[in-house]
């Protein structure tokens, strides 16, 4: 009755208040991303924050990773004011639902039973969370349901059925506590399912989460990102869209973009291109432990190109059966026929121009910064899930610096940051750490500014 009376409250406040979606990011703002082991690794949100760095080169932001591995909602609550709002953000992200959801009580007690208990718990301590957030008027708000737990893959590993309805029990008063409080609302659960489910029809062990069910990897982020940047609107937003016709030797488009200098001669045409965007490189590196997914494949099963990573450079008048060769500022990018200008190239997609490798640049930057910040959540791990429940609480004295050390190696959590905290205890290693951060962001914001290019298309011999 209690959880009857519960949702009835939240959807009677909701319903006359329409599903608010995140603003896009201004410049200055500080975002922090709080959540678990999901967020802790650090690559959805650094997907998020390179989108930013390379469309928008002049809006500078700051994004913050506030994950620790392991937290449900009640842990967050505890660590709400001193790791997330002493940071000053601007805007807060918050996200929770698959440690809350439980693991392995589904195997020794009533599934209904688990889950009431689950999303009671979960729900309370989001209202504990809710009181603090609602005393900062000034910080955005943004609630995030989580990636889902993927239940209906193949596979032999954490069979917790019934754990993915209790997620989406815990989405359900997430989503209607964002439109109570007319907070931005982000849904990751029901569209991740929907990719799962599409793709095990064709194959039973596809999974855009990952081989545990749980933790997504590299694809599996960048799809968490994808509807991320979608829910702020930010789709169909070009890195650039440029057609030239030939036969009038006019230029005829160039959306998010400038072209100069246009010359058209019978078997070249030549021009000073500079976009106001820089393409969003995809590798194919598994870069998360224990999880070979990789980056490039998201995007046969998320409209990632089409909708946020389109540089088009469209030629009409060409001939249409013959080769034209197409070079920017002298490096040879490859070779199309006259249907295919006609029909468009996405420069995005291709690795050898100037402007690819210049966001290639940002992104090795990227992962230079995401590995300082990784030193630093361990080391917070470590404060939160470890020492708060021995009276070491950032201590950081001998007794803590040998708790860690003899951890025991069933004790993997601890054990994995024992090396980590030897470095991570002396505070002007952290404070290092946090400088090298601060260098990498401003060189990124250096380096990422489209120049101009000279691009030139002529007709192969």
């Amino acid at each position: 009755m209690k959880q009857f009376m519960i949702a009835a409250w939240l959807l009677s406040a909701s319903a006359a208040i329409a599903q608010k979606n995140p603003a896009p990011f201004k410049a200055g703002d500080k975002v922090a991303f709080v959540g678990n082991s999901i967020t802790e690794a650090g690559f959805y949100e650094l997907y998020i924050w390179q989108y930013y760095q390379l469309h928008f080169p002049k809006r500078r932001i700051l994004v913050m990773n506030a994950g620790i591995g392991g937290d449900v909602a009640g842990q967050m609550l505890t660590r709400l004011d001193d790791d997330v709002l002493a940071q000053k953000p601007s805007v807060v992200v918050l996200t929770f639902g698959m440690n809350d959801s439980r693991y392995f009580e589904y195997w020794n007690k009533p599934e209904a039973d688990v889950r009431k208990e689950a999303v009671a718990t979960s729900y309370n301590s989001y209202l504990e969370i809710e009181k603090k957030l609602k005393a900062v008027p000034a910080v955005q708000k943004i609630l995030m349901a989580s990636s889902p737990f993927d239940e209906t893959m193949t596979g032999p590993k954490n069979n917790f059925k019934g754990k993915h309805q209790t997620m989406l029990e815990i989405a359900t008063f997430q989503q209607e506590a964002a439109k109570k409080n007319n907070w931005a609302y982000v849904d990751l659960i029901h569209p991740m399912t929907e990719i799962n489910q599409r793709g095990q029809k064709k194959d039973t062990n596809f999974t855009i989460t990952g081989t545990d069910r749980i933790h997504p990897g590299n694809a599996g982020h960048l799809a968490m990102a994808w509807l991320f940047l979608k829910a702020q609107g930010l789709t169909n937003s070009v890195v650039a869209d440029v057609a030239i016709n030939a036969a009038t030797k006019k230029l005829t488009k160039a959306v998010n973009s400038a072209v100069t200098n246009l010359k058209v001669a019978p078997q070249q045409i030549s021009f000073d291109y500079k976009s106001n965007s820089l393409p969003f490189p995809i590798d194919s590196i598994s870069r998360l432990w224990g999880n070979p997914q990789k980056l490039s494949e998201a995007l046969p099963v998320i409209p990632f190109t089409d909708e946020l990573n389109r540089e088009m450079l469209a030629v009409t008048g060409l001939k249409s059966s013959s080769k034209y060769l197409l070079s920017i500022d002298g490096e040879n990018i490859g070779e199309w026929s006259g249907a295919d200008f006609l029909k468009g190239i996405n420069l995005a997609l291709e690795h050898k121009t100037p402007q690819y490798k210049q966001a290639e640049q940002i992104a090795e930057l990227n992962l230079s910064y995401r590995e300082l910040e990784q030193k630093l959540r361990a080391y917070y791990w470590l404060q939160y899930n470890f020492f708060r429940n021995k009276g070491m609480y950032l201590k950081d004295d001998a007794a803590a610096l040998d708790s860690v050390n003899i951890a025991p190696p069933s004790d993997w959590a601890v054990a994995s940051k024992k090396e980590n905290y030897q470095a991570a205890i002396k505070k002007e290693n952290r404070i290092g750490w946090e400088n090298e951060m601060k260098a990498i962001a401003d060189k990124i914001y250096t380096i990422n500014k489209p120049v101009k290019r000279r691009v030139v298309v002529r007709e192969a011999k």
